[in-house]
């Protein structure tokens, strides 16, 4: 267990790095605002992040692309990189470190040694299993290796991006690495799935203050996902989504609605299906997310979405109006409604003529009558 003066807070560490007060605040306030927590949640991250010591964590790569790091370290807020990269004491990191070598390998076994227990193992990339796991080799030794020692000592796991998460591209079919998720081989440790391809850097940066905060992981869904950042589908928050309702769809990816904006669903969007905080949080510092620059969602949060099917083929119908018809019957089915609607409009209005016009006759055979 290592002294309180061997690592600074992380707010001792940000005011040293020249940040003021009213930064430390305001990130703790949207970092509480990204996990979902009421007004008090904020004094509770500002107040862990102040009295807490850095946690110790080890960055392990595998068979990946190293996205999940690059979207991490462009978070729209600068603290989200210094603090939780830069200054979380990360002691080992094979793509953001310096040393190298007998160097670097001594880092992370000082780091296992010595806050066994207490360091955070992230992981990014999957792990191949084929041919005794050759195909993903680091300093002699199989990634398979290196992950089970490593998370022997972890306090918790947390599995970055889609390859760790599941397996991505590595295992779609005939995966001949035998590339599987870190959930398939760790067993014993606290583990949370962030997936993504790659996931936004604030979601990230969230789960970490959590843990931080917390000391535990963040209610995770039925596949180990935080529910805070996973719990609504793409197409629910989706600006798109009248459009779905409407019945305006882009047909192919150079018509006229595409154009317009219309929902991509039919040109293969998989927003329906999947379970993202992109159209909330977005990327660059929320400027903008695949649907909104034109592309339909891939659906790589999801399990086996290389596998599922093209990634530009149209989904299956889903249920509703919206959400309870499928996308072929909502066109007809508003064109109907809105007909009936305006043929419903007339017939009322030519009824009330007819009802006004006979008051007019009976007023005038009244007035005879009294002549």
């Amino acid at each position: 267990m290592s002294s309180r003066n061997e690592r600074k807070s992380y707010y001792e560490e940000l005011r040293h790095s020249g940040y003021s007060r009213r930064d430390f605040m305001k990130f703790c306030a949207t970092v509480a605002a990204y996990l979902g927590l009421e007004a008090s949640g904020v004094s509770q991250i500002a107040k862990a992040l102040q009295d807490k010591p850095r946690i110790p964590v080890i960055w392990l790569h595998f068979q990946e692309c190293t996205c999940c790091s690059e979207s991490f370290i462009r978070s729209s807020h600068p603290i989200v990189a210094d603090i939780l990269l830069d200054k979380l004491s990360l002691d080992y990191t094979e793509t953001l470190m310096a040393a190298s070598g007998h160097q670097a390998e001594k880092c992370m076994r000082d780091t296992m040694e010595k806050y066994k227990g207490e360091y955070v193992l992230c992981i990014e990339g999957s792990v191949p299993t084929e041919a005794d796991g050759v195909y993903c080799m680091i300093g002699g030794r199989t990634s398979m290796d290196i992950l089970k020692e490593a998370a022997s000592g972890a306090k918790a796991v947390i599995a970055w991006g889609s390859c760790a998460s599941n397996g991505c591209v590595q295992s779609a079919k005939p995966n001949p690495t035998g590339a599987t998720p870190i959930h398939k081989i760790i067993k014993g440790v606290p583990l949370i799935k962030v997936p993504g391809c790659p996931p936004i850097g604030e979601v990230m940066a969230g789960v970490l203050v959590h843990i931080i905060t917390f000391g535990t992981l963040p209610e995770l869904d039925g596949i180990g996902r935080p529910k805070a950042f996973y719990s609504k589908r793409v197409h629910d928050t989706c600006y798109r989504r009248p459009f779905y309702d409407a019945g305006l769809f882009v047909e192919t990816f150079d018509d006229e609605n595409a154009k317009k904006g219309y929902c991509l669903y039919k040109v293969g969007c998989k927003g329906p299906t999947t379970y993202n905080a992109c159209g909330v949080t977005k990327w660059n510092g929320g400027t903008s997310y695949p649907i909104q620059s034109g592309h339909g969602c891939f659906g790589c949060s999801e399990e086996n979405y290389w596998d599922a099917g093209a990634l530009y083929a149209r989904a299956q119908p889903f249920p509703g109006f919206g959400i309870e018809s499928d996308a072929d019957k909502i066109g007809t089915a508003a064109a109907i409604a809105t007909g009936v609607g305006i043929a419903a409009h007339a017939v009322m209005t030519n009824l009330r003529k007819s009802k006004l016009i006979d008051d007019v006759i009976e007023e005038g055979k009244e007035a005879e009558k009294e002549l």
